[in-house]
């Protein structure tokens, strides 16, 4: 018998960083309420990876971003629960277009910038394991919850 194959649910994040501050989003939704990652969201069927990051990136903040300037910095494979695993595709954003505005208040309480040597104690987990990858070189990849 053979195992079936992975169907992993692909998410795209954006760092958006400017110098050493990087900003960060505060969840509003039931998952991570309070907590803090970085704007993302889910891939939709058909989308390149960094199409999806740009449209992300603008659907939360409104900032303008082209695609073909997002630089990929880390992956991530995590797993969600028994039943759920990810992948995550973290790219840099250096440069941009606009300034970044709370576009959905229903799922998000605050847009803030943080320092890479002051970031904020309470980063969702999943996010963490890419923003931590990124940040300290280690490699292109991490495997997160397995």
């Amino acid at each position: 018998m053979n195992p079936e194959p992975a169907q992993p649910v692909i998410d795209t994040h954006v760092i958006l960083r400017t110098g050493d501050k990087i900003l960060f989003s505060q969840r509003g939704g039931p998952y991570g309420h309070g907590r803090w990652h970085m704007p993302s969201g889910k891939l939709d069927k058909g989308e390149p990876l960094t199409v999806g990051a740009a449209r992300e990136l603008y659907e939360e903040t409104g900032v303008v971003t082209d695609p073909t300037q997002l630089r990929l910095v880390q992956v991530v494979h995590h797993r969600q629960d028994a039943e759920t695993e990810r992948i995550g595709f973290f790219f840099e954003a250096t440069e941009w277009e606009g300034e970044p505005v709370n576009r959905e208040p229903e799922k998000c309480q605050a847009l803030q910038w943080f320092t890479v040597h002051e970031l904020p104690d309470d980063i969702i987990e999943y996010p963490a394991a890419g923003l931590n990858g990124y940040l300290a070189t280690a490699g292109p990849f991490t495997e997160h919850a397995w």
